[in-house]
């Protein structure tokens, strides 16, 4: 018997990233760790910064960083809406720890408290961008 398999969809206001089956899907939830397997229980969520894990239909993974978003769970199809999404293999470390210098800078001049906050939303976004670039360089 195959493998049960779920339609996965991950979009990001600029383009639709992904499409296809998988028969698992790891995301970061805001309560931790999410995996959804097929015929999982509906369910509207938010995500936040990290790792799409999905493991296609026959065995190859893909991983795609999400600068946070919402994901969504029907019966036949998971969707998540990500606020920025990049595929693994597009992923630069040098770009991101370059952005994470610039953001610290401006951590330090920052004003007031909602700079401070919007610089550190940043900051954490982009730190688990790079956590995503060295779990992918690993494989």
């Amino acid at each position: 018997m195959a493998n049960a398999t779920i339609h996965v969809d991950v979009v990001s206001a600029e383009a639709a990233i992904f499409s296809d089956e998988a028969e698992f899907v790891v995301l970061p939830g805001e309560a931790g760790e999410l995996g959804i397997y097929p015929r999982h229980a509906p369910l509207i969520t938010r995500i936040k910064p990290g790792a799409v894990r999905i493991l296609k239909a026959g065995g190859e993974e893909e991983l795609i960083f999400v600068a946070g978003g919402i994901l969504e769970v029907q019966p036949k199809v998971i969707t998540v809406l990500a606020d920025t999404a990049i595929r693994g293999h597009d992923l630069d470390e040098a770009k991101a720890n370059e952005a994470i210098k610039k953001a610290e800078e401006a951590r330090r001049n920052a004003k007031d408290k909602q700079e401070i906050a919007v610089v550190e939303g940043e900051l954490a976004m982009l730190a688990a961008q790079l956590a995503a670039i060295r779990k992918l360089r690993k494989k």
